[in-house]
């Protein structure tokens, strides 16, 4: 319900804002007393969303048990109104209860989380890869479907008075990571050095990228705009420095964007098959 109303709450304030900025995209990026998870922009944070929703039911279910139980209990069986207590120490029908429901509640919130594993792991007709290694302390994206196009991501406002120019501090890079819209995208995550993470919050993707090791997400972003995240895993004195920016274009937007790397990097300009481009690089 609470991921309903904020969904429509959400679509409302774009509704508003669309009418009034109709060539403005989406951004999504962390907010002062936020509360609830990012607006989801793929299928994984959506679901990741309604899973959310699940785990917030039973838990205020069985915290307002709990917690009334308690009440009840104390003020039942207070000193006053029982002088004798019972000594009762065995009782087959509670004990049978107390372990039946949690087993039950348990698998009421196993049976979703891992169909949500599972959907979220990895990409099985992928349109395009991207690869995304880390250093101390930026990242470095190649797209082996364009010829192994690479680019180099670091951050672009670590203060304040650096925050000009739509720059936001911590949180913008000098050379954002580009993909196409409604376009599923590999991702394959590695390091460099030591142990970074690799994520973004509104599109439900957090993946460790391990030295010598390589790991695999995906994603599909629904909606054209630029999304925010940040290295989640301590990885030295800069950690705090290393952000991640993801720019949604229109596929003709990217592709102009790849064939302008492609001049700049000296790279012929050939047509490259996606799917095999991409079973290359997963090989690779």
């Amino acid at each position: 319900m609470g991921h309903k109303l904020d969904r429509a709450t959400t679509g409302l304030i774009s509704l508003i804002t669309g009418a009034a900025l109709p060539g403005v995209a989406l951004a999504a990026q962390p907010e002062r007393w936020e509360l609830n998870l990012q607006p989801a922009v793929t299928p994984v944070a959506e679901k990741i969303g309604s899973f959310h929703d699940l785990l917030l039911v039973i838990i205020i279910t069985i915290t307002v048990f709990v917690a009334g139980l308690l009440v009840y209990v104390m003020f039942r069986f207070r000193a006053s109104a029982n002088p004798n207590p019972s000594r009762t120490s065995h009782n087959t029908l509670i004990e049978v209860l107390w372990t039946v429901a949690p087993i039950m509640i348990l698998v009421v919130i196993a049976i979703p989380s891992f169909r949500l594993l599972y959907f979220s792991d990895k990409a099985a007709d992928a349109e395009m890869t991207v690869k995304v290694q880390g250093y101390q302390w930026y990242w470095a994206y190649s797209y082996p479907d364009a010829g192994d196009v690479t680019i180099e991501s670091r951050i672009a406002a670590r203060t304040a008075e650096e925050a000009t120019d739509g720059k936001i501090r911590l949180l913008s890079t000098d050379n954002p990571m580009v993909v196409p819209v409604d376009t599923v995208v590999r991702v394959i995550v590695t390091s460099d050095n030591v142990i970074h993470s690799w994520a973004v919050p509104a599109f439900g993707v957090q993946k460790y990228a391990n030295p010598g090791h390589a790991n695999e997400t995906w994603f599909k972003a629904e909606k054209t705009g630029t999304y925010y995240g940040m290295c989640q895993q301590i990885c030295g004195s800069d950690h705090g420095f290393m952000p991640v920016e993801v720019k949604v274009v229109s596929k003709e937007e990217y592709a102009a964007w790849i064939a302008q790397q492609k001049a700049q990097a000296g790279i012929p300009s050939t047509t490259t098959n996606v799917a095999s481009a991409s079973a290359a690089a997963t090989a690779n």
